[in-house]
């Protein structure tokens, strides 16, 4: 594994008890930094960082129960955060397929969930937390769009249309902080084989799979290694952009 120097560096990983976010939080605390991981789930952030202290070093994970939907809850967590020191990182991981189905045929509250945990969530954490590191004079912000953002997958018009729409966030927002040292990226990964897949049908599955040239799945060890290297001073004059990890699905 390459090292990537994150010493002294604190970072917030959203979705960060499991799949792609609990790899993340693995690879920034043996690149130094420490990691606060914000989830909804209790006993998933409990297991998460008692396993984190064990495989990469113990007091470096710490747990929040958020809902990443809720500007409260969201804000409350920042205040925390923010009390133990700066908060360099973000990454906002979290993220639900909402199932699979013709657009005509989803449900406009499963629809409207889509889009408020994978699109709104990002905005309010971004909310959050951006005014501190401009203060700082210092940031690094990673969003976790999709392929489905770049491309639009059949049968997930509201997973598609949210992950566009963070693709659409991070371009903004990386523009408006250009000049502050507080960089804004995103990545659009094909699948990963992660509890994600627990949304989807085989079907959809295999779609996937069929589009992806080097012909498997992304590991989320793979994600996690991007990620570090965004939210690392090495990354220093991209902002806005998006970065591919899609095997060759996506080759713009």
């Amino acid at each position: 594994m390459n090292r990537i120097d994150l010493s002294g560096r604190r970072a917030v990983v959203t979705g960060g008890a499991r799949g792609i976010g609990l790899a993340t939080a693995e690879r920034l605390i043996e690149s130094g930094a420490s990691v606060i991981l914000w989830d909804v789930d209790a006993a998933a952030i409990e297991e998460a960082v008692a396993g984190l202290a064990e495989t990469a070093g113990g007091g470096k994970a710490l747990g929040t129960v958020v809902e990443l939907t809720d500007e409260t809850s969201v804000g409350a967590a920042a205040v925390a955060a923010l009390a133990g020191g700066a908060v360099d990182i973000l990454v906002n991981n979290a993220g639900i397929t909402g199932g699979n189905g013709k657009t005509w045929e989803l449900d406009p509250s499963v629809w409207r969930k889509t889009v408020e945990v994978n699109l709104v969530g990002p905005y309010l954490t971004a909310r959050a937390l951006v005014p501190s590191m401009i203060e700082a004079g210092y940031g690094r912000i990673v969003n976790v769009a999709s392929i489905a953002g770049k491309e639009g997958n059949p049968n997930a018009s509201h997973y598609s249309a949210s992950k566009a729409g963070l693709i659409g966030l991070t371009k903004s927002l990386g523009k408006e902080l250009a000049g502050s040292n507080v960089l804004v990226n995103c990545i659009t990964p094909a699948a990963a084989r992660t509890q994600i897949f627990d949304q989807m049908s085989q079907e959809h599955i295999d779609y996937m799979l069929s589009k992806i040239p080097m012909n498997r799945f992304l590991e989320p060890r793979e994600v996690a290694a991007m990620i570090a290297w965004l939210a690392s001073e090495d990354c220093s004059f991209s902002t806005g952009a998006v970065f591919d990890i899609s095997g060759g699905r996506a080759v713009y």
